[in-house]
Order: structure tokens, then sequence, then C-alpha cells
């Protein structure tokens, strides 16, 4: 099956690495525009180096701090102004680890602030094209953890939740105008982010990291930790017209991990 983006304009963002970096290179190898999101410029402008222009794309990038709430609100509506995307993909980088006692009411704002307020923001300023030009996909990163909440990660469990029964409601109220809304459900991945907190779980265990990883594999029924590649070949699927009924899902990418239906 050839999934072609020919023309479209996507955005993405967390893209300088890991997952987002994997689904901006996939969008790009599908032929679309695509515009980079993240903190550092010069992964950034390496990323862009490396993207597929075959199709004749202009691919651009655009400096962002997802934490810094009114900054990015000011940096995202300039881009707005001059800007018209068709494929949104809403990722940033997660929160602190840490049980839900560890955490303060502050920490949770934060957390909204990052996860939630960012999202809603991006979408609202895209979405007024996507109607205009009946046709759009609205796809969320999101994780595994809204369906069996990880105790490690009780600021992710939260607000990642409030995106994903966000995004149903939003799904709802522009399915009519050819735009659909999903959610990636993510398990665990070859990224920095799951080396990170496996670095913090060997420390407060006291076992060796590789230990840590170990026992992450084992859990997975596909006995393996998941490629960042993989996860863009489900997103360019889900921009495309070859998924243009898929709307209001949450789909899980996690070889087989959740025990849940």
């Amino acid at each position: 099956m050839n999934i072609s983006l020919l023309g479209k304009k996507a955005l993405v963002g967390g893209s300088s690495k890991g997952i987002g970096r994997s689904v901006a290179m996939q969008l790009a190898n599908s032929g679309a525009h695509v515009t980079l999101m993240a903190r550092n410029e010069r992964d950034l402008k390496a990323v862009v180096a490396e993207m597929d222009t075959t199709k004749e794309q202009k691919h651009d990038y655009l400096v962002v701090d997802f934490s810094d709430f009114e900054s990015f609100s000011k940096t995202i509506t300039t881009f707005f102004q001059t800007t018209n995307i068709d494929i949104l993909v809403n990722n940033t980088q997660g929160p602190e680890a840490g049980g839900a006692l560890e955490k303060k009411v502050e920490d949770y704002q934060k957390a909204f602030d990052l996860l939630f307020k960012s999202v809603v923001l991006t979408t609202e300023l895209a979405i007024k094209h996507m109607q205009q030009n009946k046709w759009g996909r609205i796809i969320n990163v999101a994780s595994i953890s809204v369906k069996e909440p990880l105790s490690y990660l009780a600021l992710s469990n939260s607000i990642r939740a409030a995106v994903v029964t966000w995004s149903k409601s939003l799904s709802l109220d522009v399915a009519k105008d050819g735009i659909t809304v999903n959610n990636v459900l993510t398990g665990y991945f070859d990224t920095d982010r799951i080396a990170s907190l496996n670095v913090k779980k060997a420390e407060k265990m006291g076992i060796p990291v590789e230990e840590v990883r170990s026992a992450m594999e084992a859990m997975v029924p596909a006995k393996r930790i998941g490629k960042p590649e993989e996860y863009g070949f489900l997103v360019a699927f889900l921009a495309s017209n070859k998924a243009a009924y898929i709307n209001g899902a949450n789909i899980p990418i996690d070889g087989g991990l959740l025990k849940s239906l």
C-alpha cells in the first residue's frame, strides 16, 4: 500500500529526536512538507538536513519551548498567522517522573501547561484552515498509561488521560468537516526518554540499568522494545486518505503490552 501525502503540510511537535523525529521523517518520505518543532535549534537543523526532498518538498523548523507556555503561545500564534497546515502531530517531551504522593499541585499545573494547554492551543489554531479546506488530520502522541497507569508516571498518567478524553470530544465535532482526531497510545520505544527513565529506575532499585531494560523487554509479548520508525509508519497511515474512516480512536502501539481490551 502506497501512502502519499503529496501537497500536504504537516507540523510535528518534539521532532528533533525520538518518536517525533521518526514521525517527521516518515511524513517527509511520504511526500509531505514538514515543519519541525522542538527546543534545540542545532538538532532541528540537523534533522531538516536529513529529510527527504525528492518530491520537491520544503521543510522548515520552529524553535519552541513547550515547558514555557507563555513563550510557546506567542511563538505558535505568530506561526499560524502566516502558515496553514493539514496534518498536526501533537507531541511534547514528557513531564518529570514520580509517584502520586511525590507530586504537588504545582507539579500538576506545570504538566497541564506542557501536555494539555499546548495541545489544545495548537489544535485550535490549526483547525480553522482544516475546517475551511474540509480536510485535516490531528494525531496526538499519548501513552498506554491512560489505560493502565504506570505508578512512577503520575503526572503523565493524569494529564494525558485528559488529552485523550478531550480528543474524543473534538472528534465528534469536526468529523463532518473531513477532519479526523486520533490518539496513539505509546508503549516502550527505544528513545532518550525511555533511557532516562530506566536510569532513574535502576538508581532507585539499586540494580544495573541493563537489568531494567531486560525486564522491560520481557514484559512485552513481542519481547523487544519498539523502533521509532515503526511509530512513524502508523502516523503516516493515520495522516493519509487511507485512514479517512478512523476517527476518535485510541490506537495502541506497544508490541501487545496492554492487557486490557
